[in-house]
């Protein structure tokens, strides 16, 4: 796991400053702290930082091809190279390295753009190749690995693995995009390929970007979709059986390393599977982690040992008090953008744990957009049914009614949220599911906004994002639907997003068995009742885990990975809350209705209403006004946003 910059003139071939290099390598130092590397000729810089995992003596980077006229900066892990090589070396392509990154060079001298097409893994790279006079670059199908990019006004392509990285670039626009403010506020993160930045772009999940000097730049091109086709005319014995194997597989892929290598432990259905498939390909003990929570509310540590002792793991916990909110200024520094999904502070605390003990850790992540394991979805598929018995021509009106004249009970199960189901009726399904996610809802942002604010929106709504997903999914099935977006938008922008940067901060590398393309293309052509039946979530999933996992584990509420912030904002933190919220950074953007802010902080602490998600998003955004604009230009940065 690596962090990569660069540089590339699409014009002409400028040389670079070096010192400008350094600076945009060093700042991602805790990507890659083992070795720093460097590439510069006319028109490019290349530069790379590395936590060995692989080939860890000849593995360096920049990595070149064998006559030096191809160079590639890598970050990640192709998973099949060791299947690659011998299909590349009967080509006539000689290997100089044992490195999984040698094979990018050779698959792009053999296949070009459609080397991806090839590659199984988590990735991010650029390479030049100096014979085509041609810049390419490409992320993974399910955006495990980030790439930023932004193109400079004088035609100079500057890329990295994080924000920090551009932002070192004087040249960069950073005045703040209004779209990704009203993304950011519904999603609580700013969607791909947006960037909180106007000048600065992210390239999505299975895209790729080939730009030859001198010509016009495209815009990316997507080489990889998931087709939800539900077509798989399987019994549940057959699927359980195959997708035991499917994980045997993709699980064996991720455990090839040169360094400690373990799992993080959480004693959910995931991450558990993961852990059980590791002991039985392992002739040692698996390494585990484990955060426990001094909240009983909190707590899955009892279902983690239970795991660890059925398969005799070196189990390692630490517990994390509740009122384990000191990380509020170092996330917003970490995620260089605002991020408002607060599990990003025991996520951090579990790769912090996990870095004393090892270098690599397979994790459970994507398991619910998969297997349809979120209860929102369950939530949705009830819904569906009831709008299904009435058309949108009398839905619309009655419900959108009743959603506004009847009281919001914040403090009831969502099923007795009379006005949320109302709102719900009143909407399409891309609607309704995106209303249902999002953590200021469409009238709570026009309240949020200032009139000036929304009218430099120019009525854009962050629903655009879910629309333009939903158009290119090619399934009417309402689980398939949602499960499409979230593969597009909630794992790319929030739970990958939060994983790789928390790793990577303590320089660990997490990979994730369960985003294996191969098996996120298999699980979308099986049926929906596979995935739910009745009230049970991830159904297919929990059957074939049954031999290796005990029912308790398996099967009680899922409690998710939540820190007790409702508390924290009307106890240790509600002061701090009221300055940040209230306070001059936030007025001084000029975005928000001061009035509409009063109304959040003291509904909230008074009791009346439960704003802890607002409010978390609100205490992030001010971080990260305060972070990464300087006081004096706030104000004009937000304007000229317009």
């Amino acid at each position: 796991m690596c962090g990569i910059a660069g540089l590339f003139d699409t014009r002409g071939k400028r040389d670079f400053e070096r010192a400008l290099m350094q600076r945009m390598n060093d700042v991602q130092h805790h990507r890659g702290p083992d070795e720093g590397g460097y590439h510069f000729e006319p028109g490019v810089a290349l530069a790379h930082r590395r936590l060995s995992i692989i080939d860890l003596a000849t593995g360096q980077q920049p990595l070149f091809n064998e006559d030096g006229s191809v160079a590639v900066v890598f970050n990640g892990e192709i998973y099949n190279f060791q299947e690659l090589v011998p299909e590349l070396e009967a080509l006539g392509h000689v290997f100089h390295t044992r490195s999984d990154t040698e094979v990018i060079v050779h698959a792009w001298e053999a296949w070009g753009e459609d080397c991806v097409q090839r590659f199984r893994g988590m990735f991010a790279f650029a390479l030049h190749d100096r014979n085509r006079d041609t810049f390419f670059m490409a992320r993974d199908r399910l955006a495990v690995k980030p790439m930023f990019y932004a193109l400079l006004p004088d035609g100079t392509l500057a890329f990295g693995s994080e924000l920090k990285v551009l932002m070192q670039h004087p040249d960069l626009d950073r005045r703040i995009d209004p779209l990704a403010v009203e993304e950011y506020f519904a999603l609580g993160y700013v969607a791909e390929p947006r960037t909180i930045f106007r000048g600065a772009k992210k390239l999505g999940p299975g895209e790729s970007l080939c730009i030859r000097r001198g010509q016009p730049i495209p815009e990316p091109r997507q080489y990889w979709d998931v087709s939800f086709t539900l077509d798989n005319d399987i019994s549940l014995e057959e699927a359980s059986a195959e997708l035991t194997e499917r994980l045997r597989e993709s699980v064996r892929l991720r455990m090839i390393a040169e360094v400690p290598l373990g799992a993080f432990l959480s004693g959910g259905v995931d991450s558990s599977a993961v852990v059980a498939t590791m002991a039985g390909l392992s002739s040692e003990p698996v390494n585990t982690c484990s955060i426990a929570f001094d909240d009983p509310k909190f707590n899955e540590s009892e279902f983690a040992q239970k795991v660890a002792d059925r398969y005799r793991t070196n189990h390692f916990v630490e517990t994390v008090k509740s009122d384990d909110f000191d990380l509020i200024d170092t996330l917003a520094a970490l995620y260089d953008e605002p991020y408002a999904d607060s599990s990003a502070i025991p996520t951090y605390r579990v790769c912090q744990l996990a870095r004393k003990r090892v270098t690599v850790a397979l994790s459970g992540d994507g398991g619910d957009e998969s297997f349809g394991g979120y209860r929102r979805y369950r939530m949705h598929l009830m819904e569906e049914k009831m709008r299904a018995a009435l058309p949108m021509g009398v839905r619309r009106p009655m419900f959108g009614l009743l959603g506004r004249l009847y009281p919001k009970a914040d403090w009831a199960p969502r099923v007795f949220r009379a006005k949320t189901t109302f709102q719900a009726m009143a909407r399409d399904a891309t609607e309704a599911y995106f209303h249902s996610v999002s953590i200021l809802r469409g009238d709570m942002r026009d309240k949020l906004f200032s009139a000036d604010f929304r009218a430099r929106l120019g009525g854009y709504d962050a629903l655009e994002v879910f629309r333009r997903h939903a158009g290119a999914a090619k399934t009417d099935d309402p689980l398939a639907l949602i499960q499409y977006l979230d593969l597009k938008t909630y794992l790319v922008g929030d739970i990958n997003t939060k994983v790789d940067r928390a790793s990577m901060a303590h320089s660990l590398e997490v990979r994730e068995p369960l985003m294996d393309h191969k098996l996120v293309e298999w699980l979308a052509t099986l049926p929906s009742g596979l995935k739910i039946q009745g009230n049970e979530g991830k159904y297919l999933f929990k059957k074939a885990m049954e031999p290796f996992l005990p029912d308790d584990v398996l099967y009680r509420p899922k409690m998710g990975f939540a820190v007790p912030l409702a508390r924290w904002f009307r106890g240790p933190l509600k002061q701090r809350v009221r300055d940040a919220v209230l306070g001059e950074t936030l007025a001084a953007t000029g975005i928000f209705n001061r009035d509409y802010l009063q109304h959040l902080v003291d509904a909230h602490q008074s009791g009346a209403r439960d704003y802890s998600a607002p409010l978390w998003t609100l205490l992030m955004f001010e971080a990260f006004i305060r972070n990464n604009t300087a006081p004096t230009r706030a104000p004009a940065e937000v304007a000229a946003a317009a």
